[in-house]
């Protein structure tokens, strides 16, 4: 079977928590509102592993983007959208990728460029087959690198954010949790 976008959400949709963040968010009327990362594409791989979808998902990432660059005005999203969650028992994390940015480098070594939209931060992701994203109002899925690698458990570097060592530590975080997921090694450039 290939991995659709249409299996990709029927997938995912089965966590009984995607399926309720999904369904909730537009609520906060958040511009470029995307549902993304592990809570997507670890469903896929929960399902080959015969796991439940919601199995291993530390965290539900939603990624949208607003001009305003002020740390009150996330926190207001923030604070807004525990009281819409407050019910549910998930760990959702809510980032305006217009501020990435500003915190990246002291969170995470380097130089981290301005984003554009939300999309250029999933395009950011460290592996290329976890670059996904789900558009909470229209359902379309976002998949700049396919779904191939998720569905075929293919770990590899991410050529748009490179970072060899952040790429290695989260690669095998990946496969202690599911140890038929394959690393592609990076190449040295």
């Amino acid at each position: 079977m290939t991995l659709t976008n249409e299996a990709l959400v029927r997938i995912a949709m089965t966590n009984p928590l995607n399926a309720e963040i999904s369904r909730r968010l537009p609520a906060l009327g958040l511009n470029q509102c995307m549902l993304t990362a592990g809570c997507l594409f670890q469903a896929v791989w929960n399902r080959q592993s015969q796991q439940s979808t919601a199995w291993g998902v530390k965290d539900y990432d939603v990624f949208y983007f607003d001009d305003d660059l002020s740390w009150e005005a996330e926190n207001d999203v923030i604070q807004a959208a525990q009281r819409l969650f407050h019910d549910l028992d998930a760990n959702i994390e809510i980032k305006n990728q217009a501020r990435v940015h500003l915190w990246y480098g002291q969170r995470f070594g380097g130089a981290y460029p301005q984003l554009e939209s939300a999309k250029d931060g999933i395009d950011r992701y460290l592996i290329t087959g976890t670059c996904i994203g789900l558009d909470v109002v229209t359902g379309e899925v976002y998949a700049p690198n396919g779904l191939a690698d998720t569905e075929s458990g293919l770990l590899r570097i991410n050529p748009k954010n490179p970072k060899i060592e952040l790429f290695e530590q989260k690669a095998k975080s990946y496969q202690a949790r599911w140890p038929w997921l394959r690393i592609i090694e990076p190449q040295p450039s």
